[in-house]
């Protein structure tokens, strides 16, 4: 009898993920107490274990860590791991500066953080290097077949036969015709044919494969394979749908697809994102903006008459205009809220060249993530012009104002930055935040603002 492990993989995975997070936290605490018991030990500690068991369990959940075990390939796997690990240590140092209990040394806490995240991807490589069933001397492989040889069915083929972890061996086709597949199992037979063979050749399962004009004949076997308990899924021919990337959600019996992929949809998502914006933002406005702002803008008004700060209605989140916050880079004219710098802008004073090429103009932008009109990673605003202009000639221009928009942005760190002389570089742009929208994880912010730090730092041919 073939054996299913997914519940267990998921016990598994949880048990040990537990046990290596105790094992981390009761290192530690031996460490900084070798002369105390654990029964000897103050209320705070137990308080403080059970907080930081309670985080992990969040930020796995938030991130889905444990769902569909089996079947996720490795690279998703891990990067899961990975953002549910940085979600845990931002949340366990929010709690260790939040809650007034006795703490870890702040040198003992890092290493906590690097062992227990040492640990913790250790065991998930070794899962998923075991985890293939055919490693696994207890596991066989469930034997299926399929009905219907023509495209749909051959797909079904292909997927399994590439996914071995999801424990299934193709024994070959049922099909009234016989197409020509070179080295793909063969057609067994016709489709009548199919539940005798089942029945006495050990099969777990039947993939019906046919298209929707054989409805009634899918029917009649599905009703068939009932009265002979033999577990039967349908394969809807949809494929068509899913070259984009749709999600399916179940109203109901009505399947109803969303074009894309959206994270930040997920309310748990959104709220991670806010709450990392507003850390990060009051970071830069408490440690920089208090002594930057004041020397930035003493150069400012030394170098050109005009007010410190400029503000200019961009498109925000849902298209709604906002007042965007920069430093003046120019001198004060008419032209600001129509036409784009370009390179050798006889606008653009001293200052503002240097504050352009640094990207230092963009800092009083950290305000308006505060006020939550921009976050600190996202599409960047346009002008209100260029959203009129752009969204007649580029398709799905909009959809970037599903987002919040952002300081920096996966766009601005390919490269796509600065003056748009083409609708094809604009295009470039457009998708380069669509994918962003498709593609948000808290690990991928992190990418992102470490790559603009270093582009700051290094300089940028498109920043003028």
């Amino acid at each position: 009898m073939t054996i299913r492990y997914t519940a267990f993989s998921k016990a598994i995975n949880l048990v040990t993920d537990f046990f290596l997070l105790n094992l981390c936290l009761y290192t530690c605490f031996v460490i900084q107490n070798p002369e105390k018991l654990w029964e000897n030990v103050s209320e705070n500690y137990h308080v403080r274990f059970l907080l930081v068991n309670i985080i992990w369990f969040v930020s796995a959940t938030l991130n889905n860590l444990y769902e569909d075990i089996f079947k996720r390939d490795s690279i998703p796997a891990i990067k899961l791991s990975i953002q549910s690990l940085i979600l845990f240590i931002f949340m366990v140092i929010i709690q260790r500066f939040a809650l007034p209990y006795e703490k870890f040394p702040a040198l003992l806490t890092i290493a906590f953080f690097i062992l227990f995240s040492i640990l913790i991807l250790g065991w998930k490589t070794l899962f998923l290097l075991i985890r293939k069933p055919r490693r696994w001397s207890l596991v066989k492989f469930k034997k299926i077949v399929i009905v219907g040889a023509g495209t749909l069915g051959v797909d079904v083929y292909n997927y399994i036969n590439k996914n071995k972890q999801l424990g299934y061996e193709v024994a070959g086709f049922f099909d009234d015709h016989i197409p020509a597949m070179p080295n793909i199992n063969p057609v067994l037979g016709k489709i009548n044919e199919c539940l005798d063979y089942v029945e006495k050749n050990d099969i777990a399962e039947v993939y019906c494969a046919l298209p929707d004009m054989a409805y009634n004949q899918v029917m009649s076997l599905v009703e068939e394979a009932d009265k002979r308990l033999i577990r039967i899924k349908l394969v809807p021919d949809v494929k068509d749908y899913f070259k984009n990337h749709y999600m399916v959600e179940l109203y109901g019996h009505l399947p109803v697809l969303t074009p894309r992929r959206e994270p930040l949809e997920d309310k748990a998502n959104e709220i991670v994102k806010r709450m990392f914006d507003i850390v990060f933002s009051l970071a830069v406005i408490v440690f920089l903006h208090s002594w930057l702002v004041p020397l930035i803008a003493i150069f400012i008004k030394l170098d050109s008459k005009g007010p410190v700060f400029f503000r200019q209605l961009r498109s925000g989140k849902n298209n709604e205009p906002f007042y965007c916050l920069k430093f003046r880079s120019m001198t004060v004219n008419q032209d600001s809220d129509r036409k784009q710098a370009k390179r050798g802008d006889s606008r653009i004073t001293r200052v503002g060249a240097f504050m352009r090429k640094t990207s230092l103009d963009e800092l009083p932008q950290f305000i308006n993530v505060l006020f939550g009109d921009m976050s600190v990673v996202g599409p960047r605003p346009h002008m209100l012009k260029h959203t009129e202009d752009y969204s007649q000639v580029i398709d799905k221009y909009m959809v970037r104002h599903f987002l919040i928009p952002g300081i920096t942005g996966w766009a601005q760190i390919n490269g796509l930055r600065g003056e748009t002389e083409t609708t094809e570089y604009m295009e470039k742009r457009i998708n380069a935040d669509i994918w962003y929208l498709e593609n948000w994880s808290l690990l991928l912010d992190m990418k992102i603002i470490i790559l603009t730090a270093w582009q700051a730092i290094r300089g940028s041919e498109k920043a003028f």
